[in-house]
């Protein structure tokens, strides 16, 4: 919805549902955890309040209802997002607030837009060392679109670790992309466009504060082929928290998505893989396999989607784990 109070002042209101039932089985207890609840509810609000000037803001309860420990029934509601941007120019949008940190193309996904069930495994694999949320960071970033919007650029200074004092370095991040087809526009990436967008894009990113040092490589592919289409991505990072944050271990991570749309059927299989490969160690080690299917009820709308993922630990024994999620959407 969308309310207009001049031709530079506009309010635009959403909501983002994610409803799971889920079933994990622990073979160390001989025992199987069955949930049924809310992972995402999301209030959305956005708009313009002059000319060049926005803004967005998503409030969240995430996992409402589980149960881990105790029931998950009176969550606090967190910001999800909050930032204001300036665009002086195509080449020139500067960001300020709480924002995802520019890093690897899964890592600034909408989660309404995922081809999967939910975001890879180990892609946020930073945010608890760096006293981030879910990929998120406050600080300023400035970016831009070039070679007639083909190329795009973000690079930040955002808050980072703090120590007590609030000594420590700012953290900074970068992320480049290139777009071979079509171009993408926007702060938040699409997981698939379902065949509306011929997209090739190649990125490559960094993020940074004193010893601790991560650099990703991606590339996601989104075409469509007569009455189909493919949607694919892999991403690769490379983290080292060294001394300053020892919580983050040297390691290399992967992701790997496939599926194709079936259009008449608005139906699409997918896999997904993810692996962690901690230097020096096995124990860390983890490596995840999916394999699903979305039904496009209504596009990122409203859809259903149910996957199998197999999760191989490195030094404890493999699970199993049964998701179901739907999915509504409006923005």
């Amino acid at each position: 919805m969308v309310i207009t109070a001049g031709d530079d002042v506009n309010l635009r209101l959403g909501v983002l549902g994610q409803f799971w039932a889920d079933a994990i089985n622990d073979p160390v207890a001989d025992s199987e955890t069955r949930n049924l609840f809310v992972r995402r509810i999301r209030l959305i609000t956005g708009g313009q309040v002059a000319k060049r000037v926005t803004f967005f803001v998503e409030t969240d309860a995430p996992n409402l209802g589980r149960t881990i420990t105790t029931k998950n029934i009176t969550p606090a509601v967190i910001v999800q997002d909050a930032f204001a941007s300036f665009a002086a120019a195509d080449a020139l949008i500067i960001d300020a607030g709480l924002m995802f940190v520019p890093f690897s193309r899964n890592s600034v996904q909408s989660a309404a837009t995922l081809l999967p069930i939910d975001y890879g495994a180990n892609t946020f694999a930073q945010s608890a060392a760096t006293q981030s949320s879910t990929g998120r960071d406050t600080g300023f970033q400035a970016r831009g679109y070039l070679a007639a919007k083909h190329v795009e650029y973000r690079i930040g200074a955002f808050q980072g670790a703090r120590d007590a004092g609030s000594h420590n370095q700012f953290r900074y991040a970068g992320r480049v992309q290139a777009d071979l087809l079509d171009p993408e526009v926007g702060f938040f990436y699409a997981g698939t466009y379902l065949g509306k967008k011929r997209v090739v894009a190649l990125g490559a990113a960094f993020d940074t504060q004193q010893d601790y040092h991560a650099y990703d490589a991606d590339a996601f592919v989104d075409l469509p082929v007569r009455v189909a289409a493919v949607t694919a991505q892999f991403d690769y990072n490379r983290l080292d928290g060294d001394g300053f944050l020892p919580a983050i271990p040297r390691q290399n991570t992967y992701l790997a998505e496939l599926g194709v749309l079936i259009t008449p059927a608005r139906l699409t299989p997918f896999v997904q893989f993810t692996n962690r490969d901690v230097t020096g160690t096995t124990v860390s080690d983890e490596r995840r396999a999916s394999v699903g299917a979305a039904f496009w009820w209504a596009a990122h709308n409203a859809n259903v989607k149910a996957a199998y993922t197999r999760v191989t630990p490195g030094a404890a024994p493999e699970q199993h784990e049964f998701t179901l999620q739907l999915q509504l959407f409006s923005y």
